[in-house]
């Protein structure tokens, strides 16, 4: 016990004559860590006499609690002295306001999703949300799309089980029929969102990319809304009025499709975002298919509508000059920093 006394009162000398936070770590490492004269002190034990075993194991782990609170209290009196030698150096002004901390901002995507949301929120229309993992048959079979379409093969989508019942949505679109499974026509609705592809990676090609789908269903719904609608959207994008075209697209779940052109913004004769030709192509769009309808358990008889995607990482990239989609989920602070 005399010998235990005395380990402890020159290990706790010491750590009080310690002159910096190095000196108390190699106190630390000598008498606490592994190896050290603590760690031995009950290692030994086992080998005393057993009615010495007790007494002895908690001696040892009083020097090792007190060699704690010991090196702990010079560590706060030494990180005490150091910051009072700061304040009482040359040129320290407490007066002066602390550094400001920096803030984050939101991503280029989600500022522009937020303005979209806005702007078609104000106009009556819903934001929906929908499964990033998808049954075929939300993201395939009820869009009209039948087994022996291009878009399931292994090269476009992501299957999730070895039958291909389960998928990474390839589209938005299946929160379409989600939404007729479950609201009463008439409803408009968007659906901003993740989407997947099973594509090779380059400067226009994403695994992971983002879309807004759009859907109004209602009574004697015709191309001329959906045109009504496209020029509003464009027109809360860019801050004025943009002419659009439309051209015939194929797209199974819709009838008639549309590929939708909007003269480029950016220029009147010709620039390198339109390729010369003054018209980009911004989004494919139609009148629901009746097929598309029925999944959705409303009767194409009484009630029609119109459908659209937009490209919500190709809207960024031509609203901001972005050359590169992969940018957009890298996570480059450079790159954010910007927005």
């Amino acid at each position: 016990m005399t010998d235990y006394d005395q380990l402890l009162s020159q290990a706790l000398a010491r750590a009080r004559a310690a002159a910096d936070e190095e000196g108390l770590r190699a106190l630390d490492r000598e008498f606490l860590q592994k190896g050290g004269v603590v760690a031995n002190l009950l290692a030994s034990i086992p080998g005393l006499p057993p009615e010495q075993r007790k007494q002895a194991g908690q001696r040892a782990n009083q020097i090792k609690q007190a060699l704690e609170a010991g090196i702990a209290a010079r560590k706060g009196e030494l990180e005490a002295a150091a910051l009072e030698g700061e304040r009482s150096g040359a040129g320290f002004d407490p007066t002066l306001p602390a550094r400001p901390l920096e803030r984050g901002g939101l991503h280029p995507i989600t500022q522009v999703t937020r303005e979209l949301e806005d702007l078609f929120t104000s106009m009556g229309w819903m934001v929906l949300d929908g499964p990033e993992v998808e049954l075929d048959w939300y993201n395939f079979e009820a869009l009209n799309i039948p087994k022996d379409h291009p878009a399931r093969d292994m090269q476009d989508t992501f299957f999730c089980d070895r039958e291909g019942k389960l998928v990474m949505r390839t589209h938005t679109s299946p929160v379409q029929v989600h939404a007729m499974e479950r609201l009463k026509p008439p409803f408009r609705a968007i659906v901003p969102g993740k989407v997947f592809r099973n594509e090779t990676t380059d400067a226009s090609h994403e695994h992971t990319f983002h879309q807004m789908e759009g859907l109004c269903v209602g009574k004697d719904i015709s191309v001329g809304h959906l045109i009504g609608a496209m020029r509003t959207l464009l027109r809360g994008i860019f801050g004025r009025e943009i002419e659009v075209r439309l051209r015939p697209g194929y797209f199974p779940f819709v009838e008639p499709g549309f590929e939708l052109d909007a003269r480029c913004p950016f220029c009147k004769s010709g620039c390198s975002v339109c390729k010369q030709s003054t018209w980009i192509e911004l989004l494919p769009c139609g009148m629901v298919h009746p097929n598309v309808l029925k999944a959705g358990g409303i009767d194409p008889e009484q009630w029609t509508g119109f459908a659209f995607g937009l490209g919500l990482s190709r809207l960024v990239m031509l609203r901001y000059g972005i050359d590169d989609v992969r940018l957009l989920l890298s996570g480059d602070q450079r790159f954010l920093e910007q927005f």
